[in-house]
This record gives C-alpha cells, structure tokens and sequence, in this order.
C-alpha cells in the first residue's frame, strides 16, 4: 500500500475527519429555485389548456425539469425533436398532468442536489489556498503554483505540454518544483453504482501516460477511505500512484517540492 493512501485511512478512520474535511467541501443547505409569479401564471394557464407542445416547451425552458424521464435531455437540446416525436411529448406531459400541479411546481422548485455542487466546492477550496495563481505563460515563475484557467485551456494545456490523451479536462493543475500535479477530485457519499464509477474516473487518471514532470494524482474523500470490506476500499488498497484525501494535498506539494530544491 503506498504510504499516501495509508496516510489517508488513518486521517479518515480518526476523529475529527468529518469537521477538518468541511473546510474543503463546507455544506449550506441551498433555498428552493425561485419561479416568477408571471411565470407561476403562464404556467397555470398551459398547464390547464390543451396544448402539450406549448406546455412542455415551457417547461423545457426553466432551469428544472419537473419529471426524471431520460428524453428530456434530447428534448432540450434539440428542440424540433418536439414536434417530431408527438407520442413521446403525449408520454412525458400526461405524466406530468397526472402529477398535479402543486406537485410540478414543487417539483420545479426544489433545491439542487448538494452532491452536484461538490466540484465547485473543491475549486473555491483550491482559490483560497496560499499559492499564486497564475496564467500559463506564468507558470515558470514560481516554484509552487496553481494553473488558473478554464477547463477548455486546461484541457489544451496538458494535451500540447505532456501529450496526455484526456477526454476531459482535469481538475486541477499545480507545479510543484520541477514536477506538475494533475489531479481530479471526488468526495464518495457512498457505495454503489455510480459512486463507484466516480472512483474509476478519478483512478483513470493515475494510469496515464506520462513523461517524468508529470505526477497524476486521486483526490478522494467521504466512505472510500472507511476500513471495511467494500469493493471502494479493496481497490483503494491496491493503488500504486498517489491518491489521498484532500487534506494531504498542501503536505504532498511540499514534499514534492521540497524533494527538488
């Protein structure tokens, strides 16, 4: 086992982890979405008429989706597939009507889930800490820093510089020393399906193709790191790269750093 996942079970397994982890990932329960009266009325009014087509692309128009149906998605993105698919708009708004309308807006109105704004936590987390925050161009200059770019930039960066095959940007980059951390993070509320496909994409990334300056590394927290016999744990256990929970990543770019000074 290598000594930073060890590092990361015995964090996570004593006390205090949970409190110390809410300054990266720190929660507020958000407020419901707000929806207009003028559009709380238009809404009444398609919802109590007889046009389907007029009702759903309404709706489709609004920041939530009333319904979890997995054609939406088409819908929205391609908006004349509405009038090319009546069985389908038929489908989704009697299902919608039959859920009343106290119950759409209810719908429409929930907060969103916490879970999807772990990412942008753990990039505000990443602005406050004590390091420049630089442009590519910069970089050079410091002997530790935070790449500051859009995820488009990012992306281009590590393609042209390391000639990493990525299908998507990384989540961070941060040059410490003569080494550059690229890093992706992920907070595991718990066990299952798409949690562990959560856990895959982040080890992806540690089995990239690299030259000698580049150090991939899995910032993983929550249930991954509990002592058990979870199929999350056992594949942590084998990880040869660096992976470690967040509150080890300023020691680890000491480390790093200080290892080339």
């Amino acid at each position: 086992m290598n000594k930073w996942v060890e590092k990361s079970i015995e964090i996570a397994n004593s006390p205090s982890y949970l409190d110390k982890l809410h300054e990266v990932y720190p929660v507020t329960h958000a407020n419901e979405r707000g929806l207009s009266e003028e559009k709380l009325s238009a809404l009444r009014t398609l919802y109590e008429g007889n046009e389907s087509i007029e009702l759903l692309r309404f709706l489709l128009n609004l920041p939530k989706f009333p319904l979890n149906d997995p054609y939406v998605a088409f819908l929205r993105k391609k908006k004349e597939s509405i009038e090319e698919n009546p069985e389908t708009v038929k489908r989704i708004v009697r299902s919608i009507r039959e859920m009343g309308f106290d119950n759409m807006v209810k719908a429409l109105v929930e907060p969103k889930q916490f879970n999807r704004q772990m990412g942008s936590l753990f990039r505000k987390w990443m602005d406050s800490l004590n390091y420049p925050h630089v442009s590519p161009e910069e970089l050079q200059k410091h002997p530790i820093a935070i790449l500051k770019i859009g995820d488009k930039g990012l992306l281009e960066f590590v393609k042209a510089k390391f000639g990493l095959a990525l299908d998507k940007a990384p989540d961070f980059l941060i040059k410490a020393g003569e080494k550059y951390v690229i890093g992706e993070a992920k907070f595991l509320t718990d066990y299952g399906g798409h949690q562990y496909a959560q856990l895959q994409d982040a080890l992806r990334l540690l089995n990239q193709n690299r030259g000698d300056r580049v150090v991939p590394v899995a910032i993983l927290d929550g249930v991954v790191w509990i002592k058990n016999s979870s199929k999350m744990y056992r594949s942590i256990t084998k990880i040869e790269n660096p992976a470690f929970t967040a509150l080890l990543l300023i020691e680890f770019i000491s480390c790093l750093s200080n290892s080339y000074h």
